[in-house]
C-alpha cells in the first residue's frame, strides 16, 4: 500500500515541480510542493524499510 502511494505521488511531485519551474503553476505556494516532496520521500523510505525488513 505504501509503495502504491510512492508511485502515485512521485510523478505528481515531478510534474508539479517542473510546471512550477516553467511558470505554469507559479501561483502554487511553495508549501504545497514541499508537502508533496515530504510525502513522496516519506513513503519511499517506508517502502524501502518494509522491503528490507521482511
Amino acid at each position: 500500500m505504501i509503495a502504491l502511494l510512492f508511485w502515485i505521488f512521485l510523478p505528481i511531485t515531478i510534474a508539479v515541480w517542473v510546471l512550477r519551474g516553467l511558470g505554469i503553476l507559479s501561483f502554487l505556494p511553495g508549501g504545497w510542493l514541499l508537502l508533496l516532496m515530504l510525502i513522496t520521500t516519506g513513503s519511499g523510505i517506508l517502502t524501502a524499510i518494509r522491503r528490507t525488513a521482511g
